[in-house]
């Protein structure tokens, strides 16, 4: 699936001739610009430009797309349009199940973005993870859209009648107590961190059975101190020196003083959050929320790594 926000990057790069103005221009980084087209090439497989050390020139693919680019833009714009001339008449009730992390970090923006008040949708959410969400969207549920999160290759099974959409990925990070004097820049392979305590999820959990094997597969064999389910008190918990802990950059907006965010090549691990759409609720007003969210979740990526 293409990021819209990808294509609205790439539209303003080959109008404006450069990464670092089409990053002034939108209000990101030039590195930020050069990751999102990065992403945009891995995910149609062209290359749209010629990269060296003094400049980039765009491909003959890049300008091709850009005009298609374009046009699915106005699109986007004019589906928001006939949902705000919608809301005039009728709102849509949304009934959403969303997993926590995106509950706390990603909803509250989109709730506060002047474009949520437009697309005229009346919202009743259930907060809850998404083994439990996937069972309101069953036939005679109390949910149309559930947003949910799997890891790996993990068992998570939905009905035939729902669409599957991805929103982005949020990748785990290893969080270490900052009392450990191990600094962020410190080169760090997975089979040195065998000897440190760490927090754990409870074992049997889809989430532990991938990450024990992703562990095991780099020769990271953990001494576990503690369990827990709930990234908010293992960031804690690592605050506080307790141990070490494997933690998704959302949970990381907030993080509390006291960890250190450590990059380990080995450990090379994301969640995959999608929605699920019931076919009959999937309206433009929802679709247009859908965009919406993978645009939010994109922009905190990039404002915690600037």
């Amino acid at each position: 699936m293409i990021n819209p926000v990808h294509l609205r990057t790439l539209v303003e790069v080959i109008r404006l001739g450069s990464f670092a103005a089409a990053a002034a221009r939108l209000g990101y980084t030039a590195s930020a610009v050069s990751q999102q087209m990065s992403a945009l090439e891995r995910d149609t497989g062209v290359t749209l430009f010629h990269r060296s050390a003094r400049s980039i020139q765009p491909t003959e693919a890049a300008v091709v797309m850009t005009r298609h680019a374009a046009k699915v833009l106005t699109d986007i714009e004019t589906l928001m349009a006939a949902a705000s001339r919608a809301q005039d008449s009728t709102s849509q009730e949304l009934r959403l199940g969303i997993f926590p992390s995106l509950a706390t970090y990603v909803l509250p923006p989109i709730l506060r973005n002047p474009a949520w008040k437009k697309l005229g949708i009346d919202l009743r959410v259930s907060v809850a993870e998404p083994a439990q969400t996937i069972q309101g969207l069953r036939t005679g549920g109390e949910l149309d859209v559930a947003l949910v999160y799997q890891v790996g290759q993990s068992g998570l099974a939905w009905p035939h009648t729902v669409d599957r959409q991805w929103i982005g990925d949020d990748d785990f990070r290893v969080v270490l107590p900052a009392a450990w004097g191990i600094g962020t820049d410190s080169k760090v392979a997975a089979p040195h961190l065998s000897d440190m305590p760490w927090i754990m999820h409870h074992p049997g959990t889809s989430d532990a059975t991938v990450i024990e094997r992703l562990f095991a597969s780099c020769n990271l064999h953990p001494r576990v101190v503690a369990y827990s389910d709930d990234f908010h008190a293992s960031l804690e918990m690592a605050a506080a020196g307790l141990g070490a802990a494997l933690v998704p950059e959302l949970a990381l907006l907030h993080r509390p003083a006291g960890v250190v965010v450590l990059d380990v090549p080995e450990i090379r691990l994301a969640r995959n959050v999608f929605a699920l759409l019931l076919n009959e609720k999937r309206t433009a007003q929802v679709q247009l929320f859908v965009e919406l969210l993978g645009e939010t979740m994109h922009k905190l990526e990039t404002a915690r790594k600037d």
